[in-house]
């Protein structure tokens, strides 16, 4: 019996397809009674990162177009508030904007810590469901 379980595993073939967030993998096993089943196993991943990069230059692009803010002051690491000159509500519309862009919610929690390019950069760019 080990020969022959030793001579299916050398030719068995695993098939791995993406479904919607979730990636299924049809693995064999052999049950007590001799027989082969093939059983599907589910992976719940969460979505893949963006590269920082992509984020950044997304992040800078939303900023920019901000009716308050000068776009020529706008750089990966400008603060809101110090080099923009932006208050907290604004502060909070553009984290709106940012989620709008990158189809995810901020909780209010991460929303307050977000105060400069930056720091939405960082925090989006760990996000693995941000688009």
């Amino acid at each position: 019996m080990q020969a022959v379980r030793s001579s299916v595993l050398q030719h068995v073939r695993v098939a791995i397809a993406p479904l919607q967030g979730r990636t299924r993998l049809r693995l064999p096993a052999l049950l007590g009674d001799g027989c082969w089943r093939w059983f599907a196993v589910e992976s719940h991943a969460s979505g893949t990162y963006l590269d920082k990069n992509v984020v950044a230059e997304r992040i800078i692009s939303v900023v920019k177009k901000m009716q308050k803010v000068d776009a020529s002051k706008v750089t990966p690491s400008a603060h809101f508030q110090n080099d923009l000159g932006l208050d907290s509500l604004d502060t909070v519309e553009i984290v709106m904007a940012f989620e709008e862009e990158f189809s995810i919610e901020i909780p209010d929690a991460e929303a307050d810590k977000i105060t400069s390019c930056a720091q939405a950069i960082e925090y989006i760019a760990s996000q693995p469901r941000a688009k």
